[in-house]
Order: C-alpha cells, then sequence, then structure tokens
C-alpha cells in the first residue's frame, strides 16, 4: 500500500516564538517520510503574517503562510490548514515543539489499516531550566502539552489523541466536523483545552468502527518555558482542564467525555501519590512535592469542572462545530 501523503499544519500566534516556529519548520522538512506541505497559519497578527510571508516566499519546500479565517484562538487556526491542506493526511505540530526524523513516517504507517481516522504520537518536555522540577509530577506531564505517565506504550488504541502531536484521516473532518471553537487555547488567555477530545469522540460517534491511535515512536519534543515550570502555571492549568472537560461532557456526554479520566484518577494518580511518598521516605528529592502537586491537581481540575458544569446548568456560553470544507 503506498504511503498517505501528509500535509503538515503549524499554528502560530507570536513573534515570541519565531525562533521555535522556524525549528518546528526545519523539523518538518527534515523528515525521512516528506510532508506534501507544511501550513503556517497565523491567529490575527499581521505583523507576524507579514514576517513569515517573507521568511518563506523563497524557502525551498513547499511552505505556506496564511490568515486564520475564523475566530481568534487555536481551534479556529486548525480549520483553517484542514480547508487548505492537500493531503490524504493532516499532522498538527505545535509552534514550540520539534519533530523527531521518523515522526510523518510512523504516523503514515499508522494509515495502513483503512479503519484508522487518527494517529498521535509522544510528546517529551524540553525544560527551560534544563531538567525537570523536583516537585513536578509525570502524571501531570499533559500540565505542559506533554505524554504523561499513565498512558499505555506501544502503538495502542484510544479514546483520543493529543492534539500537539496529532494526525487525522482527511475523512474524519468529511465525517465529524472541524475541532470546536469557543474551548482550547487563545493566545496567552487562561488556558483551556481538550478540542482535540472532543473532536475524537465525534469522530468514533460518527463512525463507530472508527480506531485512533498513539504510537510512541512517532515523537516530538516540546519546550517548556520557565514560567510553565512553576506551580502556579500547574494550578491554572489544572483548574482550566476542569473547566474544558465540563464543556465536553455538555457536549457528547459525562460517559464519553470522562470515560478515560476515571481510569487515570482511579489507579494511576494512586499510584502516584503512593510513589512520591515512599520517595519522601526514603529522603529522595522531591517526593512529598509530588505526592502534594498529584492531590493539588486533582482537587484544581475537580473545582473546575464543578464551576464549569455549573455555568453550562446556567446557559453559559457555549462552542460551536463548524463543518470544514476539507481541500484536497
Amino acid at each position: 500500500m503506498t504511503a498517505p501523503a501528509v500535509s503538515v499544519v503549524i499554528c502560530v500566534y507570536t513573534e515570541d516564538r519565531w525562533e521555535d516556529i522556524l525549528a518546528a519548520v526545519a523539523s518538518v522538512r527534515a523528515q525521512s517520510h516528506p510532508a506534501l506541505e507544511t501550513l503556517l497559519v497565523v491567529d490575527h497578527n499581521t505583523a507576524l503574517l507579514d514576517r513569515l510571508a517573507a521568511e518563506y516566499k523563497e524557502a525551498d519546500g513547499p511552505v505556506r503562510v496564511l490568515a486564520n479565517a475564523g475566530p481568534r484562538g487555536l481551534s479556529a487556526g486548525r480549520n483553517t490548514g484542514v480547508a487548505a491542506s492537500k493531503g490524504e493526511v493532516i499532522a498538527f505540530l505545535d509552534d514550540d515543539a520539534v519533530a523527531g526524523r521518523d515522526w510523518l513516517r510512523h504516523f503514515a504507517e499508522g494509515y495502513a489499516d483503512p479503519r484508522v481516522l487518527a494517529v498521535g504520537g509522544r510528546t517529551e518536555p524540553v525544560w527551560a531550566s534544563g531538567r525537570r522540577p523536583p516537585w513536578f509530577p509525570e502524571e501531570f506531564d499533559w500540565v505542559v502539552g506533554c505524554t504523561y505517565r499513565g498512558l499505555p506504550p506501544g502503538r495502542v488504541r484510544v479514546r483520543n489523541v493529543l492534539g500537539g502531536n496529532a494526525s487525522f484521516r482527511r475523512t474524519a473532518f468529511e465525517l465529524a466536523g472541524g475541532f470546536a471553537t469557543g474551548i482550547g487555547r487563545d493566545g496567552d488567555r487562561r488556558p483551556l483545552g481538550c478540542e482535540e477530545t472532543e473532536l475524537c469522540i465525534r469522530i468514533s460517534r460518527a463512525r463507530p468502527d472508527a480506531v485512533l491511535l498513539i504510537d510512541d515512536r512517532a515523537v516530538i519534543h516540546h519546550r517548556v518555558p520557565e514560567v510553565r515550570e512553576r506551580f502556579a502555571y500547574f494550578r491554572t492549568r489544572t483548574y482550566a482542564e476542569g473547566l474544558s472537560k465540563a464543556l465536553v461532557a455538555r457536549s457528547v456526554g459525562a460517559a464519553k467525555g470522562l470515560e478515560s479520566e476515571r481510569r487515570y484518577t482511579t489507579r494511576v494518580l494512586p499510584a502516584g501519590i503512593a510513589r512520591g511518598l515512599r520517595d519522601a521516605v526514603l529522603a529522595r528529592p522531591g517526593g512529598a512535592g509530588r505526592a502534594g502537586a498529584i492531590v493539588a491537581g486533582v482537587l484544581g481540575a475537580a473545582g473546575g469542572y464543578v464551576v464549569g458544569s455549573v455555568r453550562a446548568r446556567r446557559g453559559g456560553p457555549r462552542f460551536a462545530v463548524p463543518p470544514v470544507e476539507v481541500g484536497g
């Protein structure tokens, strides 16, 4: 079977990440399975749009710079990229990450089975300080957009892929529509998420025999700035995740919206607390801090979920699922 052509979408929003953006594009150009094209989607930032258009005007290889055609935010930017793309598969890479050389090759291999509609990969943190903060539990690496302890290894079937290192077959968007707007990131505002979770659940509902995979050989390296190494960000992000989960549950129901989270909170996190306390007893650095951070993270996410659920019952803001006119 011929490997599918892959379009890569990188959503960008700030000139502060200029060097990161260039590094992300360079990593796509270096792939062992070449990308059909790279689309840089700029989120309502004219200066950045013009600067990138000039940077890649004479670039070697197909790099296109586009303006987000929808409302401000990551979801609309991704939808813009999907609509403009030509590949059979559309992959998404964070603007502050670099992909391993075989990233797209492992993605492409996953689509040999026609039932596969999404393939995600493993995201490794690159800490600005040079090492993981001793108190920061691996079970909460999703706080900084990375693969967390508790996900199964290898190439495995999952409920949802993680948005910063993910790919979708074009037909998935034809079946389920695009990423929901009104959820997910919006520049540097409150760090909401879960737009890829909500999309993946809609895909599985639209096609019950759909297979969604994570292949941990498809690796990217994600930069974690110093501000995100701090407990204040950890607390804010876990609370925002609870708000996001409430939105997802409102859209697809709590049974599906919290299906994976139940195992995570009843098995993975208690084991993490036990490890932290054991390390504390053995006088290993950060043990008590990690156990405490897990408890704080659970309480923060639970608090956000309660607040989000109350807002939903009171008729709070809703998000929209736009149809996406896919290219190709």
